[in-house]
């Protein structure tokens, strides 16, 4: 499949990716820089860094909706919302409360060596930007000569280039734009098929009646799950990488519930643009319903800001992601070997070719985004969701109550969907395996959590 952008088109986007590459060369500033950008974002910095990161799966999304209809929302709108919003009321007062760069430097720091060892592998897991170079390499390929694996290797390629001297400040100067990009994109294409075509007249009576029901014609025990896999947002390591590099807690705290008003807003753009798609191309591949509506109804140049959004929301991901895997795998792993002489950002970089590598061949294996994104969830928030909540608290917890919980957390929906996986026959019991691993992590540690609180000597 193709999709045809004219010269001035391509232009629009090589002046974006030129952009990229200019940042990259900039100046940068020491080790603390690399990893937090000083710790000094301003609220609006906050807010276009957040909101650009939370959508690098945006095929996927037009996808789902084409196929579900409105549940689109209510699976990956809705929760996220809420979860967003306890997390900025309840968690973000406590993180300045602790001394800490990363999830696993928290682990390390309240559980001892070997859970934060556990938990930086499991992190790494959370946020491999598998799904969104597998994004970033389709939308390449359908409009330059290319399979998605060759594009995906580039681009990657091109993400650790202007990460590689000044980390997470590059981040955030490159989502100031990709920010821009995305909600011009999205709202040139609704506002072109708001002219053209009335929703309730020409768009409505087109679409499947399950379309418009929350659910979709999807089972409430799936639903369900999404549900609980939803509350990724409160153990996302983004979440928390941009928390503790705000100036202070109510910067962050703000700035979270802005971000879940511009959520809502991307929300309802693509929501609606899907919608719409689906009445109007029947018979298009869902997968790629975003970059035919707009080839089939944008006119030169409007085309070339859209498909550069639509590029610039799955770059703002992916290189956010790549970013924190690399800072996972280099800075709490590979830094417990350390070289003499040799400074942080060395470790990280390490881990940007690690990361890469594995993200490749898992793309490889999973080729399809909404499944990577519920095989990630189901196995890996299990086995952080507890202990990350926990280790804000003053309760004592041994290493190795976290380890027992953590590893069955994992490996119970690991064991479950290998059954389902091997026998073809769905889960055992009917069962999702994210129940059976949330429900291991309560058991062991609730005793644990009932005990009487006691002074936490990681705070300060």
């Amino acid at each position: 499949m193709t999709i045809t952008l004219s010269p001035y088109d391509y232009l629009i986007l090589l002046v974006y990716v030129g952009f990229l590459f200019w940042i990259g060369l900039r100046k940068g500033d020491a080790d603390d820089d690399y990893l937090l950008a000083g710790r000094r974002l301003t609220i609006p910095l906050f807010v276009m860094t957040l909101v650009s990161t939370w959508y690098g799966g945006i095929l996927g999304i037009g996808e789902f909706t084409f196929q579900y209809g409105i549940s689109n929302w209510f699976i990956f709108g809705f929760p996220y919302y809420i979860f967003a919003f306890i997390f900025a009321v309840f968690i973000i007062p406590l993180l300045r409360n602790h001394r800490y760069s990363s999830i696993p430097d928290l682990i390390s720091q309240r559980y001892g060596q070997k859970p934060g060892i556990i938990s930086a592998v499991l992190v790494s897991v959370i946020v491999t930007p598998a799904p969104y170079l597998l994004i970033a390499g389709l939308l390449f390929s359908i409009i330059l000569p290319g399979n998605f694996l060759f594009w995906a290797v580039i681009l990657l390629i091109v993400s650790t280039f202007y990460l590689y001297k000044y980390g997470f400040k590059t981040v955030i100067q490159t989502d100031v734009l990709q920010f821009i990009f995305m909600f011009a994109g999205f709202a040139i294409l609704m506002s072109v098929l708001l002219k053209n075509f009335s929703f309730s007249g020409d768009i409505l009576p087109k679409l499947p009646k399950e379309h418009t029901q929350l659910t979709g014609g999807l089972s409430w025990t799936y639903i369900l799950s999404w549900f609980f896999i939803a509350l990724w947002t409160l153990v996302d390591p983004g979440f928390h990488q941009r928390c503790l590099a705000a100036k202070d807690s109510r910067t962050a705290q703000r700035g979270m519930l802005i971000s879940i008003g511009f959520w809502a807003v991307f929300d309802a753009l693509t929501l609606m643009t899907a919608l719409y798609g689906r009445a109007l191309l029947p018979d298009a591949d869902p997968l790629y319903l975003y970059p035919l509506l707009a080839e089939k109804f944008l006119p030169v140049g409007l085309l070339g800001i859209f498909y550069t959004g639509l590029i610039a929301t799955v770059m703002s991901t992916l290189d956010s992601y790549l970013f924190i895997s690399g800072q996972t795998l280099g800075y709490d792993l590979l830094a417990h070997w350390r070289l003499r002489g040799k400074s942080t950002r060395y470790y990280v970089r390490w881990g940007y070719a690690i990361t890469g590598i594995l993200s490749l061949v898992l793309i490889w294996l999973i080729p399809s985004v909404v499944d990577l994104w519920y095989t990630i969830g189901t196995l890996i928030i299990p086995a952080l969701i507890l202990p990350v909540l926990m280790a804000y608290g003053k309760r004592h917890i041994s290493s190795n109550r976290i380890l027992i919980s953590m590893g069955g957390a994992f490996l119970i929906p690991v064991f479950w969907y290998g059954i389902s996986f091997f026998t073809g026959k769905g889960y055992p019991l009917g069962i999702e395996p994210f129940y059976p691993g949330l429900l291991w992590s309560l058991l062991v540690l609730f005793p644990a959590w009932r005990k009487k609180p006691v002074e936490n000597k990681g705070e300060r």
